[in-house]
């Protein structure tokens, strides 16, 4: 009887296994990310690094107002969806359909949660440095060879070496791999991406009182009845002692409007649908799900000049306008149809409106009134600039 073969041990081909002679410190990684993330020349165009989109400046979210970021070999194609934020995402779960908080209770399946991009389809954040490295409307390097081969050319070349070892352009794979390690380690880096320094932390640390408004707009941003907003934004400190996030990391269809200014969406038949399609393929017979995106972190959302997967909103105050009226008086939101009837929902095919979110403030008719006044939402917008980091007691 022959020998069994021996089991291959389970960190064989592990994302984060070492696979390197040396294995490269989180300080040199660190160091290393920093500089790629700014540099332009590991793009097609030569003119476009992650920090184009992805601002220092800016929360790590787009320097602009414009609802789609310009990209491609001569920088001038256009996106299809907002550049989101890079920070607090460093505990973004995988993604899952189902998702079970960890709080004791197994028996409420939170659903669709979890995963970087708009749709969730990227694990980690690594995965996530791939997307516009490779992206036609983005960096567009034709695959990970063009992206070595740039660095091996650029001036920190003997800094990748130093790095991960003389020999890691050898191969090419292992190159491009711990080029998107080095990626993942920098926006770990906690004074930069996760400072917990904005007025509510500190509000939160009782080193700091909110203004009678800020705090009024808490309480509506926590109100079941009224804004309901922490029903996905979370606010309170877990029972950990981790400090919110602000998102539960879930996905969800609220019907945002179709942004006509959008190249792609010119063509009627074209949809973003989120979670099954077009640019997640996976779970594109999952029609459960077509409408849905995800949550984004409101922190520092106070900084932005585009809102929502689409960028189809320019201000806070639109934002929560919208939130409050969709139902109770969509013609402010959506077209008409050559009936003159409102069409709702108009950037997802009628078939999956079953899919769209209608729980508070999402759960009322035309006519009725909306959950918020417009002196309530002065006070949640003033509440949600307590979100900024960079607050100094």
């Amino acid at each position: 009887m022959a020998a069994a073969k021996p089991a291959t041990p389970a960190y064989v081909g592990a994302t984060y296994a070492p696979t390197l002679k040396q294995q490269p410190s989180v300080a040199a990684m660190t160091a290393l990310g920093r500089t790629m993330f700014s540099d332009p020349s590991l793009s097609a165009s030569g003119q476009m690094s992650c920090a184009t989109c992805h601002s220092p400046d800016h929360a790590f979210g787009p320097p602009n107002n414009l609802a789609v970021q310009l990209g491609g070999k001569e920088m001038k194609t256009l996106g299809t969806r907002a550049v989101p934020s890079l920070r607090y995402i460093q505990n973004v779960p995988a993604f899952t359909e189902h998702f079970f908080d960890d709080d004791g209770d197994d028996s409420i399946d939170a659903g669709p949660t979890g995963g970087h991009n708009w749709d969730g389809r990227a694990p980690s954040t690594h995965d996530q440095a791939r997307i516009p490295l490779l992206s036609a409307h983005e960096m567009g390097n034709a695959g990970p060879a063009e992206v070595v081969a740039k660095l091996k050319q650029a001036s920190y070349a003997a800094q990748f070496r130093q790095t991960f070892g003389e020999d890691i352009f050898d191969n090419q794979e292992q190159a491009f791999k711990w080029a998107l390690m080095a990626l993942e380690v920098f926006q770990e880096s906690p004074t930069e991406f996760y400072p917990y320094n904005s007025k509510y932390d500190a509000f939160l640390r009782q080193q700091t009182q909110l203004s009678k408004q800020e705090l009024r707009g808490l309480q509506l941003f926590n109100n079941p009845a009224k804004g309901n907003c922490a029903s996905c934004h979370i606010s309170e400190i877990t029972a950990s002692g981790a400090f919110p996030q602000f998102t539960d990391y879930g996905l969800i269809a609220i019907g945002v409007p179709r942004n006509k200014h959008i190249p792609a969406n010119a063509d009627p038949k074209y949809y973003d649908m989120g979670l099954c399609g077009p640019d997640r393929t996976d779970l594109k017979d999952k029609t459960e799900y077509c409408g849905m995106f995800k949550t984004p972190s409101l922190r520092n959302v106070a900084t932005r000049k585009v809102f929502f997967h689409n960028g189809s909103f320019s201000s806070l105050e639109q934002v929560m306008k919208f939130y409050v009226q969709r139902d109770t008086q969509p013609q402010k939101w959506y077209p008409r149809d050559k009936n003159g009837k409102v069409h709702k929902f108009d950037d997802l095919p009628e078939a999956y409106h079953g899919n769209v979110n209608v729980e508070a403030p999402f759960d009322r008719k035309p006519g009725d009134r909306p959950a918020l006044t417009d002196d309530e939402i002065k006070d949640v917008i003033a509440f949600l600039k307590t979100l900024n980091d960079g607050f100094h007691p």
